[in-house]
């Protein structure tokens, strides 16, 4: 198999392992903030109302004070965006109850890993402006279809 090289960006990360939660519902909130800027994706973890994101947003502070005190990036936290946010399986707790007629019923404590990567907003170079801005192209109108009346069909009897 053949690696592939991309090339690298900084990035900083935090993880927490053995959370108490299932992944499926941590990959609900970890899905709102994907994508969203530091300071937009606490304020959408705050107002959140499941519980798991008060534990992402642990991890969203935990990454930010990591870029913060990396000695060789010194990002600042507000300058930051979460480039990856996932949530993978953890071991999973076996317990029993007992039930009727000696049986058991089984119960599954799930927990799950959260990671959360944070990038540095890519500063891009304002574009050189077009010599001369060329006139927008007058649009033509589709012409209207006509329609023509059904046709009965006829019956021989």
């Amino acid at each position: 198999m053949a690696a592939v090289e991309t090339e690298s960006y900084p990035e900083v990360r935090a993880q927490a392992k053995w959370v108490r939660s299932s992944a499926r519902k941590a990959r609900l909130v970890a899905d709102m903030i994907r994508g969203r800027s530091v300071p937009e994706a606490r304020t959408i973890l705050a107002f959140s109302d499941r519980a798991v994101a008060r534990e992402i947003e642990k991890v969203l502070n935990s990454a930010v004070a990591n870029a913060e005190t990396n000695p060789t990036l010194r990002w600042h936290g507000d300058d930051l965006y979460v480039s990856a946010a996932f949530v993978d399986e953890g071991p999973t707790i076996k317990r029993w109850r007992p039930r009727a007629r000696g049986r058991v019923g089984r119960i599954y404590k799930r927990t799950c890993h959260i990671t959360v990567r944070l990038a540095q907003f890519a500063t891009v170079a304002p574009a050189a402006p077009a010599s001369t801005p060329e006139p927008p192209a007058a649009e033509e109108k589709p012409k209207p279809r006509k329609r023509t009346p059904a046709k009965k069909k006829e019956t021989t009897a």
